[in-house]
C-alpha cells in the first residue's frame, strides 16, 4: 500500500509536466498574485518598522562654568559636533551669549533696562559659554539613548548644567493606532484574497483534466487513486508559484533597498522575515491542495 502511495505521489509530480502551456499560465497567475501580496507586505513591514522607531527631537542646552578656559570649551565643541543623530549645534561664547540676550530682549521694559546697562554687562559678563544641541534620534529605546547622552554631556570637563527639552513624536503614536485598527485587518483580508485567487486559479486549471478523470472512473479506479496525484500537482503548483514570487520579491528588494537611504531619511529597506517568506510559499501550496480537493471531491 505504501508503495502504491509513493507511486501516486511521484505521478502527481510528473503530471506537473503535462499540458505545459496550461501549467505555465496557472503558475504565472499564482506567482503574480503572490508577488503583489508579498510586495504590499514588504512595504508595510518596512514602513511599520521605520515609523515605530522614535524620531522625536530632543534639545540639550549645555552650560559651562563661567571661569572655564575657552580653549577647553572649544575642544569640547569640536568633539560634540561628531555626536550621533546631531542635526544642529549652536555655540555661544560669553560675549556672543550676552549679545544674543540683548538683541532678543525686545522692546519691553526689561529689555530697555538691559540695554541701558549693556556697557557694564560687557565689562562684567556673567554669562557662561553655552552650547545648544538639536538631536533627531533614530532609536527604538529613546529613554536609554537620552540617559546615555545626558550622562556624557554632564561628564564633560567644566560643564556646570545640562538641560533637556524632549519633543514628543506624535507621528509614531498616530501610526500605531492606524496600524492596529486598519492596516492589520487589511493584511488579513489580503491574505484571504490571495488564498481565494490562488485556489480558484488552480481549480480552473484542473478543468482540462476532466476527461482523464472520467476515464479513470470508468475503468473502476477508486476516488483516492484519482485524487492523490491531482492534489500533489495542485500543491506543487502553489508551492512553486510561491517560491518564484519570493524570488522576484527578493530581486525587487535588492534593487530598491537603498533607494531611500539618503539624508535626511536614511531609511534602509529590509527584506521580509523568514517566517513571512515561508508563509508566502506555504499559503499558495495549501490553497493549491485545498482547491484541488474541492475540484475533484465529487
Amino acid at each position: 500500500m505504501f508503495g502504491v502511495f509513493c507511486k501516486l505521489f511521484a505521478r502527481g509530480i510528473r503530471d506537473f509536466g503535462l499540458h505545459p502551456w496550461a501549467q505555465m499560465l496557472t503558475l504565472a497567475a499564482v506567482t503574480l498574485v503572490t508577488f503583489l501580496s508579498g510586495f504590499f507586505l514588504l512595504c508595510f513591514a518596512n514602513l511599520n518598522e521605520e515609523l515605530n522607531i522614535t524620531r522625536g527631537e530632543v534639545v540639550y542646552q549645555v552650560f559651562w562654568k563661567p571661569d572655564t578656559s575657552m580653549e577647553l570649551v572649544q575642544s569640547r565643541w569640536d568633539e560634540m559636533r561628531h555626536l550621533p543623530w546631531l542635526t544642529e549645534m549652536k555655540t555661544f561664547t560669553p560675549a556672543e551669549a550676552l549679545e544674543a540676550l540683548l538683541k532678543n530682549s525686545g522692546n519691553d521694559r526689561g529689555g530697555k533696562t538691559l540695554s541701558a546697562h549693556a556697557g557694564w554687562l560687557k565689562d562684567r559678563n556673567p554669562l557662561p559659554p553655552t552650547a545648544m544641541l538639536h538631536f533627531s534620534p533614530h532609536e527604538a529605546d529613546l529613554e536609554a539613548w537620552s540617559k546615555a547622552t545626558r550622562q556624557y554631556l554632564e561628564k564633560l570637563p567644566g560643564v556646570e548644567t545640562v538641560r533637556a527639552n524632549p519633543l514628543k513624536d506624535d507621528l509614531t503614536k498616530a501610526w500605531k493606532t492606524f496600524a492596529n485598527s486598519v492596516m492589520w485587518p487589511i493584511i488579513g483580508f489580503l491574505a484571504l484574497v490571495l488564498a481565494l485567487m490562488v485556489g480558484n486559479t488552480i481549480k480552473l486549471s484542473l478543468v482540462h483534466r476532466s476527461d482523464e478523470i472520467e476515464i479513470l472512473q470508468l475503468v473502476g479506479a477508486r476516488n483516492w487513486f484519482i485524487r492523490l496525484p491531482l492534489l500533489v500537482t495542485g500543491a506543487l503548483q502553489g508551492a512553486i508559484g510561491g517560491i518564484c514570487a519570493v524570488g522576484l520579491l527578493w530581486l525587487a528588494w535588492y534593487h530598491l533597498k537603498d533607494v531611500l537611504n539618503f539624508s535626511p531619511l536614511f531609511m534602509e529597506l529590509h527584506f521580509l522575515p523568514l517566517e513571512q517568506s515561508v508563509l508566502l510559499v506555504a499559503l499558495p501550496a495549501l490553497m493549491g491542495f485545498v482547491s484541488s480537493w474541492i475540484a475533484v471531491r465529487n
